[in-house]
């Protein structure tokens, strides 16, 4: 692991902080490391309001959208609310369309088969919406770069709105309206947000029409809450109010589905990584081992009953995709292993058998284990597909960019991204990936990197401390709970591995005249002997809380330990 210590932030404005916010310095460095440098940006970090959002007009063409949908509703035209089987895409279809049926009776969802239509806005998709007589479409989380096919619909009469946060291509689709932050003639102010969160400031916008404000869409925001952490976009800015407040929801008035999911597994006080961690997968597994549908008919689901029902058989879902995604991903890493491939600095697989599900999930993985840009290809139908993942600092998209001339279609993030291409073409494609990633990483990313906010000492860590701490939350991406570095520690002779398998590290850390503390180590086992023997050492971590017979204590959660 590389230790990268963050450059010390402006004194000038640590002290400022110190004196407006009465906080140590330890506490102010991390605001401002964080862009916080005034007693107003400290005051919408600690207490988010929804009236912080912004205006959703500001998003271009979603004057167009507005007036399009209030066109239909009226005409009680049959709206056809589209979006993608992953967890943005369906949670975005459960938002704008349990939204809209509170307005107007002639409201359906689609979330195209993953394995018959793939990725985005498809042909079939469209057909459908011709035959069953549909003359809107409105495309969440997928659809900026459907520009051949928003053409088809037209000539079928039917019109489309987009609602996407992926990058757009050279040109954007001839629809009524496209709603994309990230579209380069778009002025909105935040260009972050996720597929869901586009969604909301549509619904935003409609509700605003009719005299509505934020505080009245607040049952919605578990949905966004729950997209947020899965699409892992940054949560600052907007997203950080709109995931603040989602957590609320999740954790004290959930929508059935999602309670349900909550019920099965008997988690409560949620944070975001607990609903990436819980809430997501099994949402995910809908789409991945059966179909899309599932996870939005539980979404939207008003019963409780009905969603208990619904929620257990995604749960089988999820028990299968663990077994496949574990099964697929032994058979990489051996076929890594086997072709002598460690060397490369991308890892790109294929077999046509690997169910194309999981995928995505054994791409990261293996990026995990290697560390470097990953691909993992299967069969679907005439065609090659694959999810990429990406190492920290290099932008995985880009690079797909530069190999194209291989490639049928592509789209996604910089961390994160899906391709598909003809079977002839991949051989082709993995030397021009792995020459093109030669060409352009900093070498250095492909060593996994600790990046630490602040060096304290053990004194540093309080009650109080702690009780600061805990308000930056939620963490996300852009506000990444805070990491500190400590040395000069010694363990007081309790140190040991733990667990089943013994690949954990518990010890007692302690400097001298400080208090000690006990650290938990996942995964750093075989750093025992760095500091047994009461040996000094050096360590990575954040400060976490620890519940033990009733009893509350700071612990700190160890990422890395040296000599």
């Amino acid at each position: 692991m590389r230790w990268t210590l963050k450059p010390k932030p402006h004194l000038d404005h640590v002290r400022h902080l110190q004196d407006v916010l009465q906080v140590d310095e330890t506490i102010a460095a991390l605001l401002v490391q964080r862009g916080i440098t005034d007693f107003e940006t400290a005051k919408a970090f600690f207490r988010p309001r929804l009236e912080h959002l912004h205006d959703p007009f500001l998003m271009k063409d979603m004057d167009k959208a507005v007036k399009r949908i209030t066109k239909a509703i009226a005409a009680q035209e049959n709206i056809l609310v589209y979006g993608d089987y992953d967890v943005d895409g369906t949670t975005s279809v459960a938002l704008l369309s349990t939204y809209l049926k509170t307005k107007h009776d002639q409201v359906h969802t689609y979330i195209p088969d993953r394995y018959d239509e793939g990725y985005g806005v498809s042909l079939k998709g469209i057909d459908f919406a011709a035959d069953h007589n549909f003359s809107l479409i409105i495309a969440l989380d997928c659809g900026i770069k459907a520009i051949d096919k928003i053409a088809y619909a037209q000539k079928l009469g039917i019109d489309f709105i987009v609602c996407d946060h992926h990058r757009p291509g050279d040109n954007i689709p001839n629809a009524v309206a496209v709603l994309d932050p990230k579209r380069e003639d778009c002025n909105y102010p935040y260009k972050e947000l996720c597929g869901c969160g586009v969604g909301f400031k549509l619904i935003q916008a409609l509700a605003e029409k009719d005299g509505q404000t934020p505080a009245d869409l607040m049952p919605y925001l578990d949905l966004v809450a729950t997209a947020i952490g899965a699409d892992i976009v940054p949560i600052d800015g907007e997203n950080r109010a709109l995931a603040y407040f989602g957590l609320q929801v999740i954790n004290t008035a959930p929508r059935p589905g999602i309670k349900a999911i909550l019920d099965q597994v008997e988690k409560t006080n949620l944070t975001i990584t607990d609903v990436v961690f819980t809430i997501a997968p099994r949402i995910n597994a809908a789409g991945r081992m059966e179909h899309g549908n599932f996870a939005v008919s539980l979404l939207a689901e008003q019963d409780y009953n009905l969603a208990k029902t619904q929620a257990a058989n995604i749960e089988a879902y999820n028990l299968d995709r663990r077994d496949t995604d574990k099964q697929i991903t032994a058979e990489a890493l051996e076929l890594i292993t086997s072709c002598n491939e460690e060397e490369r600095l991308t890892t790109v697989v294929y077999q046509e058998h690997w169910h194309k599900g999981v995928i995505g999930i054994v791409a990261s993985r293996l990026t995990e284990t290697y560390y470097r840009p990953t691909l993992v290809f299967t069969k679907s139908g005439e065609m090659l597909a694959a999810s990429a993942r990406s190492v920290k600092g290099f932008d995985v998209y880009n690079a797909l960019d530069a190999c194209k001339a291989h490639i049928e279609q592509f789209g996604g993030h910089k961390y994160a991204a899906g391709l598909t291409l003809k079977p002839e073409n991949y051989s082709a494609f993995k030397q021009a990936f792995e020459a093109e990633v030669s060409k352009t990483i900093d070498r250095n990313l492909l060593t996994p990197e600790i990046s630490i906010d602040q060096h304290i000492d053990l004194n540093s860590i309080t009650p109080k401390f702690y009780r600061i701490l805990k308000q930056f939350a939620p963490y996300g991406p852009s506000n990444l709970a805070p990491t500190f570095m400590t040395d000069g520690l010694k363990d007081t002779g309790y140190g040991k591995c733990v667990g089943a398998d013994l690949s954990h590290l518990r010890c007692t850390a302690k400097q001298t005249d400080s208090p000690s503390f006990v650290g938990i180590g996942f995964g750093l086992g075989d750093k025992l002997e760095l500091i047994s023997n009461r040996k000094t050492f050096k360590a990575v971590y954040a400060v976490d809380e620890n519940t033990w017979n009733g009893n509350v204590s700071l612990q700190l959660k160890l990422k890395d330990i040296k000599a």
